[in-house]
This record gives structure tokens, C-alpha cells and sequence, in this order.
């Protein structure tokens, strides 16, 4: 069963709940600066857990202190979906930086 796309109106009410969390082309985005590079790295790990429990992965790179993520779904075309929208959230409760 396919999964069903969000609509424009439906990603920008699911912003509004996540800080620092923007729609670009076709996916969720958002970049964290931490500390240093064993924080990111600590931050990526804790992120491994909850995507590999919600079966959704994220398409992200590590330089030095900073994580860039990007959710979109890849059975759904590569548009987003609710799927990416839980990922963010539980993405942004193990967050500790803006």
C-alpha cells in the first residue's frame, strides 16, 4: 500500500511544531551545530535508534560539528510524508542544540 503524500497546507501546519525545520525540494530539512564533533556524532546515534525503530532513514552528512538531515520518503516518489513528519519530531526531541 502506497504511502500517502502530505499536502502543501498539511507540511506547513507540521512546521510549525518543528524549530528550525524547512520544506526544500521535496524534502524536510534542517542542519544542527553542535559543540563539537563527538556531540554530532552522539547526536547521530541517538537518531540511528529511532529511525531504524520507525523503519524510515534519513539522508543526512556529518562535517566536523554540524548534521544536515533530510527526510522525504522514497516509496512515495520522494515526497514527504507522515513518515518523515515522526521522524522530525522524534528527531527534534533528541535534539539539545537550536
Amino acid at each position: 500500500m502506497a504511502t500517502p503524500l502530505l499536502t502543501a497546507v498539511e507540511i506547513d501546519e507540521a512546521l510549525r511544531a518543528l524549530p528550525g525545520w524547512t520544506f526544500e525540494r521535496d524534502a524536510l530539512a534542517k542542519e544542527f551545530k553542535f559543540g563539537n564533533f563527538r556531540e554530532a556524532m552522539s547526536f547521530m546515534v541517538r537518531v540511528s535508534f529511532e529511525a531504524e525503530a520507525l523503519n524510515h532513514h534519513p539522508e543526512w552528512t556529518n562535517v566536523y560539528h554540524r548534521v544536515a538531515i533530510r527526510l522525504n520518503t522514497h516509496d512515495a516518489g520522494g515526497k514527504v510524508t507522515l513518515k518523515d513528519v515522526n521522524l522530525a519530531r522524534k528527531i527534534q526531541g533528541l535534539s539539545w542544540v537550536e
